[in-house]
């Protein structure tokens, strides 16, 4: 009885560990092989991927051919462990691969687009940033006490956090200011709001309250615009341009903020705290939002970034030369160079890439970065808040740009493909 208990825990012992081996298996092929590659039109692109195993890759359409060393073309070949392979694509357009994994099992289709060749100027410009949200946002509920002195939270349970008030009672609302004007001037005890909740509109209805002073009030914290300072990552040949590799979030929410209109602006960094161990380090500056200070318009604050038009005036001041993108399979682990213009010059600091992860499940989190040139650390400690966007160069190219700093170690940080940038 002794030697079977001891069998079956054995025989489980090695079934957990084949299973937990083939779950991390699954986990590290899926980091370490894109979902999607952009791949130059008519030009041979060379591809590795650091598979444990070997695989099968078939091409699903005669436009994208496939190498593996010799001069002829293949539509299907093997890649053992990583070895490198070629991709030729023939004209633009979205098409497949297919990787089975030792010629027999599915595991994943390869999206691969073929594209012209893309250039921009890699900036690393500080710029000062205004949002104005589209409605509203709701940050909280709270309590609130009437003109008898009894507490009552009116908007508990109908509003919260994240919603995005468009109107009461039919009147359309910009500002805070307006809602505030429009809660104290009602002439009926009810509001109806119309709100924009995760993409649906509703109408919800609040019973004012009379505060204490007597004016009328819903007991909603809100917020309808908002700013900062972060760097500007790239400014295409069209004079579109890319920023931050992150969204711009509430503060109180964390959500990223739904935006009907934006702008840069001039600012001026004036200093910087350093960052240490669980503290961030941070620069701080001056916007000037005068009418002759705008550097552009903003038209899209998304996950990846913030995007939109730079001005005359500013595409005139950018006097560097652009460089070509490098997509995912052109970024390396290595030296590499971010840019940026914290010391009130715009110079080129060297850094490690010590991680590439491939696949499309992190956007802005793809790339761990860590700052090894001697003067940036001697001025900032390495990454502080304000260099988010700051552009990442490698071999020539423009790769990617700086998202996060890590807490606990300030010399080190996340990065952005540009690649996802360029496709929000």
């Amino acid at each position: 009885m002794k030697k079977s208990r001891t069998r079956r825990f054995l025989l489980w012992t090695f079934f957990s560990a084949v299973l937990s081996f083939a779950g991390f298996l699954c986990y590290y092929m899926e980091r370490v092989i894109p979902d999607r590659i952009n791949i130059i039109r008519e030009q041979e692109e060379i591809v590795r991927f650091p598979l444990p195993l070997h695989a099968t890759l078939q091409s699903e359409s005669e436009e994208v051919v496939l190498g593996n060393g010799s001069n002829i073309p293949q539509e299907q070949i093997t890649i053992t462990r990583s070895q490198q392979f070629s991709l030729y694509g023939k004209s633009e357009g979205s098409y497949l691969l297919s990787l089975d994994l030792f010629g027999l099992i599915h595991f994943k289709e390869i999206q691969v687009d073929v594209v012209n060749t893309q250039y921009a100027i890699p900036c690393g410009a500080p710029v000062g940033i205004y949002l104005k949200s589209n409605g509203i946002m709701v940050i909280g509920t709270g309590e609130i006490t009437d003109q008898n002195g009894n507490p009552a939270e009116p908007a508990a349970g109908i509003l919260k956090s994240g919603d995005y008030i468009q109107s009461i009672n039919g009147q359309v609302l910009e500002t805070k200011e307006e809602l505030a004007e429009a809660v104290a001037s009602l002439s009926v005890s009810s509001a109806v709001l119309t709100i924009r909740r995760d993409d649906e509109v509703m109408d919800v209805t609040v019973d004012p309250v009379t505060a204490q002073d007597g004016t009328k009030k819903l007991g909603v914290w809100v917020r309808s615009d908002t700013q900062g300072i972060g760097t500007l990552t790239y400014l295409d040949l069209n004079g579109k341009f890319g920023a931050l590799g992150h969204g711009i979030s509430d503060s109180d929410t964390g959500e990223v903020v739904q935006i009907s209109q934006g702008a840069l602006y001039d600012t001026e960094i004036v200093g910087i705290e350093k960052g240490s161990i669980g503290n961030p380090g941070v620069m701080s500056g001056v916007i000037y939002y005068g009418p002759g200070s705008v550097l552009g318009e903003i038209d899209a604050n998304s996950e990846v970034g913030i995007f939109g038009t730079a001005n005359e005036k500013f595409r005139t001041a950018i006097n560097m030369q652009p460089l070509e993108i490098g997509y995912r399979q052109d970024v390396k682990k290595g030296p590499a160079v971010i840019r940026s213009g914290i010391s009130g010059e715009i110079k080129d600091y060297q850094i490690e890439i010590q991680k590439v992860d491939y696949s499309t499940s992190h956007q802005n989190k793809s790339l761990v970065i860590q700052v090894t040139d001697p003067q940036l650390l001697a001025l900032t400690g390495g990454i502080v808040q304000g260099m988010s966007g700051s552009p990442i160069i490698q071999d020539g190219k423009l790769i990617g740009a700086v998202t996060h700093v890590f807490i606990q170690d300030s010399t080190r940080g996340y990065g952005i493909f540009v690649e996802n940038m360029l496709q929000h």
